[in-house]
C-alpha cells in the first residue's frame, strides 16, 4: 500500500507539473479569475447601481458563471490530458504499475491543477470584496467555491470515462463526446424535466423536478449553493417545498451529498474498469 500511495503521489506530479505549464490551464486561471471580479463589479450595474456587491450578493451571481464553466473546462482538459495517444499510451502502461493507479495519479493531480486555477479566481475576487466590503457574506462565497470544486471532481470522472481505454480513437472525437455530455447535463437535462413535468399533474410534477434537482450533478450543486448563500429564498416557495421533500435543510444537504459522492465513485470505478479492460 505504500508503494502504491507513493506511485499515485508520483504520478500525480507529474500531472500536474503538465497541467501548470499549459497555456490552456494559465489561460483558464486569468480568465476565470476576470470572470470573478467582473461579476463582483457589475453585479449593482444591472440593477442601476455602482460599485462593488458584497459576498452574498457575488456568491448568488458566480452560481451560473460555475455551473457553465467549470463542468466544460473539466471535461475538455480531462479529456486533452486522458486521450491516450498510441505510443504514449504504450510506454506509460508498460511500467510495472497498476492501471488503476496510474489514472488515480492523472486525476489527482488535474483535478488540483484546476482546483488552484479556480482558487486564484476566488481568492481575487474574494480578496477585493474584503477589502472593500468586509466579511459579511463570505461564507456563501466560500460554498459557491466549495460547489466548483466538487464539480471539477465529478466531471474530471466524467471526462475520465469518456478518455480511457481508447486509445488510437482520435481525440477530436473524445471531445465531440465530452460537449455532448455538457450540453446535456448542463441545458438539455432541465429543459426536458420541465417539458416532462408539464405534462403531469402538479403534485407528480413537483417531486419530478424535485428529484432532477438531487440526480443531476449541476442541479444538485446549483440547489445546494444557492440554498447555502440565500437560504429559504433562493427559490422562493419552491425552496420551502424542497426542504419540505427532503426532510429540512440536514435532509437535503444529504440527500445532494450522497447524489454527488454517488457520481464521483460511480464513474470513477466505471473509468477504473474501461481502462482495466483495455487492450493496450
Amino acid at each position: 500500500m505504500p508503494g502504491r500511495w507513493f506511485a499515485i503521489r508520483l504520478c500525480a506530479r507529474q500531472e500536474l507539473i503538465l497541467s501548470v505549464r499549459s497555456r490552456w490551464t494559465q489561460t483558464f486561471a486569468v480568465v476565470f479569475a476576470l470572470l470573478a471580479l467582473a461579476v463582483a463589479s457589475s453585479g449593482y450595474v444591472m440593477s442601476g447601481g455602482s460599485g462593488l456587491q458584497d459576498f452574498s450578493r457575488t456568491a448568488a451571481s458566480l452560481v451560473q458563471l460555475v455551473l457553465l464553466l467549470v463542468p466544460l473546462t473539466s471535461l475538455v482538459f480531462g479529456v486533452m490530458a486522458l486521450s491516450p495517444e498510441l505510443g504514449e499510451a504504450e510506454l506509460l502502461f508498460s511500467q510495472p504499475v497498476a492501471r488503476s493507479t496510474i489514472l488515480a495519479g492523472k486525476l489527482l493531480g488535474l483535478f488540483i491543477a484546476l482546483t488552484a486555477a479556480q482558487a486564484i479566481g476566488f481568492g481575487a475576487a474574494g480578496l477585493w470584496l474584503f477589502a472593500r466590503t468586509g466579511r459579511e457574506g463570505i461564507g456563501g462565497f466560500l460554498g459557491v467555491a466549495g460547489g466548483s470544486i466538487v464539480l471539477t471532481a465529478v466531471f474530471l470522472a466524467m471526462a475520465a470515462v469518456v478518455a480511457v481505454g481508447d486509445a488510437g480513437l482520435r481525440r477530436a472525437r473524445h471531445l465531440a463526446v465530452a460537449l455532448v455530455i455538457w450540453f446535456v447535463a448542463v441545458v438539455l437535462f432541465d429543459v426536458a424535466a420541465l417539458g416532462l413535468a408539464s405534462l403531469l399533474p402538479s403534485g407528480v410534477a413537483s417531486r419530478l423536478l424535485m428529484v432532477a434537482a438531487i440526480i443531476n450533478p449541476v442541479d444538485a450543486v446549483r440547489t445546494g449553493t444557492l440554498l447555502a448563500v440565500e437560504g429559504t429564498t433562493a427559490f422562493g416557495a419552491a425552496s420551502l417545498a424542497f426542504l419540505r421533500f427532503t426532510g429540512g435543510p440536514i435532509g437535503a444537504a444529504c440527500w445532494l451529498t450522497v447524489s454527488l459522492l454517488s457520481w464521483l465513485l460511480l464513474l470513477t470505478a466505471t473509468a477504473t474498469a474501461r481502462l482495466k479492460r483495455a487492450d493496450i
